[in-house]
């Protein structure tokens, strides 16, 4: 007769030596990455175009929910605290946000083309539209 406790002990054992699974850096998760890349996109489109208003409470519950994510997803505080903290990587999120910028047109003080660009996020219903009011 095989003992009942042996599967137990194996399924166990299988569990404790199984590797953990490694999480990609903050920096390469795509629904984090674009999040702030929105988020970073509303606030210098209403930094530039004077008709168009950042939707703050709604770019801070947004903000929470990327954060909220990011847990679920399994990075701890710290890591979200590190990632979001490091110049760098700031700088990364500003550079791709002005590149999609100058993509569609808005570059430099041109506040008309920002604010163009801010009603066709806000039409299309974007991430970014939706952190804008006209």
């Amino acid at each position: 007769m095989i003992s009942k406790t042996i599967p137990l002990a194996l399924c166990g054992s299988l569990l404790i030596a199984a590797p953990a699974r490694a999480l990609p850096p903050l920096s390469e998760n795509p629904v984090i990455v674009d999040g702030l890349i929105a988020v970073g996109l509303a606030l210098e489109i209403s930094e530039k175009c004077a008709a168009l208003d950042a939707r703050s409470v709604r770019g801070l519950l947004f903000l929470n929910s990327l954060r909220t994510t990011a847990r679920k997803q399994g990075y701890t505080d710290a890591q979200i605290e590190a990632y979001v903290d490091d110049k760098a990587e700031k700088s990364l999120l500003e550079d791709k946000a002005r590149a999609y910028l100058a993509q569609k047109g808005a570059t430099g003080d041109a506040s008309e083309a920002y604010c163009r660009v801010g009603r066709a996020e806000i039409s299309a219903g974007s991430q970014t539209g939706r952190l804008l009011r006209d």
